[in-house]
């Protein structure tokens, strides 16, 4: 209604996907302690589809980042993690935000990754793909470029085409 980007809806195609997601998510285990959410209207409601799938839901917080924040600044949004929780309680932060901020950010973290799932992720972060990456640190606050490895990289697209080749 208002004219702005960040304003705009999720269309039918990202309502189908995020439970998709969340459905992977939630059946290898691989769910966030707390997920740091843009504040525009389609990364809540994908946000709101995904986490309604995971048992327990974990928890949320919008964070106060400029919409379509660059992969600095996103950096400096997790860094900043560990002065949200107790650094012990909080192993896993999922970030539900947008390109290309986020796929250049998932691009910089790769310090390890499978050849397959590098250059998928190198090629694009698509809609509702999800980037999973370990970190061999103890503090959020060391979470810098080429530190991470990649362990999964999936999109809705992905999975469709896995279970169309079964």
């Amino acid at each position: 209604p208002s004219g702005h980007d960040r304003d705009r809806r999720l269309d039918a195609r990202g309502r189908a996907d995020a439970p998709v997601i969340g459905h992977y998510l939630a059946g290898r285990k691989l769910v966030p302690d707390l997920a740091l959410v843009s504040p525009a209207t389609r990364t809540r409601e994908t946000w709101d589809l995904l986490a309604a799938t995971l048992k327990p839901p974990p928890l949320a917080e919008v964070v106060n980042a400029p919409y379509g924040a660059d992969a600095s600044e996103l950096q400096q949004i997790i860094r900043m993690a560990s002065g949200r929780a107790d650094d012990k309680s909080l192993k896993s932060i999922m970030v539900v935000a947008h390109n290309p901020g986020l796929h250049e950010l998932s691009h910089e973290l790769i310090g390890k990754a499978g050849a397959d799932d590098g250059e998928a992720l190198a090629e694009n972060l698509p809609t509702s793909g999800v980037a999973v990456f370990r970190f061999a640190v103890d503090d959020w606050s060391d979470v810098s470029p080429r530190r991470g490895e990649l362990e999964v990289f999936v999109s809705p697209r992905l999975l469709r085409v896995q279970r169309e080749s079964s």
